[in-house]
């Protein structure tokens, strides 16, 4: 489809669409259907890397079903792998609010007997915001203490109909709003680089299904994005994380933070593992009214393989990648990746780097007026505050602050979010196919894509970049990064494992505990 339909479609899809909130006793009561995804998911065979075969927890998830489908490995031995290192490492790590050994087992013995779709015996982390059937959905908060869902989220219900195994459910910021810690502060994931230091920032509110994934506890994992969570942990953590056009995949069953904002999508190894989850994920969803009517899916998981000409890397087509003013301003020990980043991809045939310019008041319009954020997440939840304060733990004053936005405030920073929605489609991204971003905000408060992807170090902790493009093109996001990851090798390192659990805690630095004024400083 073209880029102008495209946009007819988003502008269409964005002017009033909304999802069920999932919360207890809501609305939102009806099991999900198990309609498949919107496309056959046709898996290539690829090369397996020799780490991979000595080792099945350093497997892509490309590699991991490549060894599964020639018998070279059993789901059984695959999930097991991934077990013993969430039993040796995940005390120091953190990265689980609960692990599901039994049901694991059970579930690869069952796909070792016979495969049931492209993700079979593939062990996954889903972050703990998705309704999973008979399992505690908590989202890390008093509110949902002990709630345990009767039915799955369509994200889950897609991932398990297309056989992939929930091996737990990832530990997140409470209801969303900040980095992995306790309902009152306490921080609990690191950053799977730096495991011995927890004040390293691990990325957002899904760092646990990030550090399960670069920790080699799952092979794959789904977060949640409102205000940077699958691209920023993604970033943190040498990981690659693609954030979907609003409405491309379901969030009905996700517990809410921002029903204009709230995007489910993968935070994997590389590319062509972002597309083949995607490719799972996404399509039309009766419970979610935001998916209907769009345009159809890309062969995302072709986007995401080389294209080799003349025996050169390639992209698939021409694409201008366009560099903001900041880009290449602030740390140096990242602006040095982000430059030998621009160098690398210049150097490909069919990429073409170009300067662009943000409008005059583009700080107004992703900074001041983001603040309308703050009543939509407060709405759905208003029965909660009025019983009782203090289940919103830490985060509380980033609840209260949305009941201080007036009616007429909501309504500015409306006319705001569409002229900033003009000044890209019809400014910025009228003069690139590919948009560089130093941050996730302009793009989430439009619901455009977005793709973090590893472009190098900066000491111990990895460096990434975003990249943002017009709605429903993925693909497009896609493709750069796999002509990127074809040229470089950043995708395929993996931290050191930590010391043994007592050992680490002996050594380790005290876990902090945030303060209210940091979490409302920081929020989503």
């Amino acid at each position: 489809m073209s880029r102008e339909l495209n946009r007819r479609a988003f502008l269409a899809a964005t002017a009033g669409a909304t999802a069920v909130a999932a919360l207890p006793g809501g609305a939102a009561a009806a099991s999900p259907g198990l309609a498949g995804p919107s496309r056959p998911v046709e898996l290539p065979d690829v090369a397996v890397r020799p780490e991979a075969r000595k080792d099945p927890t350093e497997a892509t998830l490309a590699e991991a079903a490549t060894l599964l489908r020639k018998r070279w490995l059993s789901a059984a031995d695959l999930v097991e792998a991934h077990l013993d290192r969430i039993a040796r490492f995940d005390g120091v790590y953190q990265a689980f609010n609960a692990t599901l050994p039994d049901a694991a087992r059970a579930a690869a013995r069952a796909a070792d007997r016979r495969r049931t779709g492209p993700l079979s015996g593939i062990p996954l982390c889903i972050k703990d915001n998705y309704f999973t059937a008979g399992v505690a959905t908590t989202a890390n908060s008093f509110v949902f203490a002990g709630f345990v869902p009767a039915y799955d989220a369509t994200a889950v219900a897609r991932l398990k109909a297309a056989g992939g195994i929930v091996i737990g459910k990832g530990q997140m910021g409470p209801l969303a709003t900040t980095r992995a810690t306790t309902p009152n502060g306490i921080v609990t994931t690191v950053n799977a680089w730096t495991p011995g230091d927890p004040s390293v920032d691990p990325g957002g509110s899904s760092t646990g299904p990030a550090c399960a994934v670069a920790g080699r506890m799952a092979t794959s994992s789904i977060g949640t994005q409102t205000g940077g969570s699958i691209v920023n942990p993604s970033n943190q953590q040498n990981l690659t994380g693609l954030k979907p056009t609003m409405g491309r995949t379901s969030i009905y069953g996700v517990i809410p933070l921002s029903y204009t904002r709230d995007h489910s999508g993968p935070l994997a190894r590389d590319a062509l593992d972002a597309a083949i989850m995607l490719t799972v994920l996404a399509g039309p969803d009766p419970n979610d009214t935001r998916t209907l009517g769009l345009p159809a899916v890309p062969d995302l998981i072709t986007a995401a393989l080389p294209v080799r000409r003349k025996g050169r890397v390639a992209l698939r087509r021409p694409t201008t990648i366009g560099v903001p003013p900041d880009y290449l301003t602030g740390d140096p020990a990242v602006v040095a990746p982000r430059r030998a980043f621009l160098d690398a991809l210049g150097s490909i045939p069919g990429a073409r780097v170009a300067d662009v310019t943000y409008p005059a008041d583009w700080g107004l319009l992703t900074g001041t007026f983001n603040n309308i954020r703050l009543s939509e997440r407060t709405e759905p939840f208003l029965p909660y505050l009025q019983r009782d304060p203090k289940l919103f733990g830490v985060s509380l004053l980033s609840w209260l602050q949305g009941l201080f936005l007036s009616g007429d405030e909501w309504i500015t920073g409306q006319r705001a979010k569409h002229h900033l929605l003009r000044e890209v489609l019809d400014g910025v991204l009228n003069r690139c196919d590919v948009l560089l971003q130093t941050g996730p905000v302009p793009f989430d408060i439009l619901g455009l894509p977005e793709l973090g992807l590893p472009i190098g170090f900066a000491g111990a902790v990895p460096v990434g970049t975003i990249l943002g493009a017009g709605p429903y093109e993925e693909d497009r996001l896609l493709e750069v990064a796999a002509a990127y990851q074809a040229v470089t090798d950043w995708h395929t390192r993996r931290p050191a494992d930590p010391a043994p659990a007592p050992a680490a805690r002996a050594a380790a630095a005290p876990r902090p505990r945030l303060t209210p004024e940091e979490v409302a400083a920081s929020t989503a």
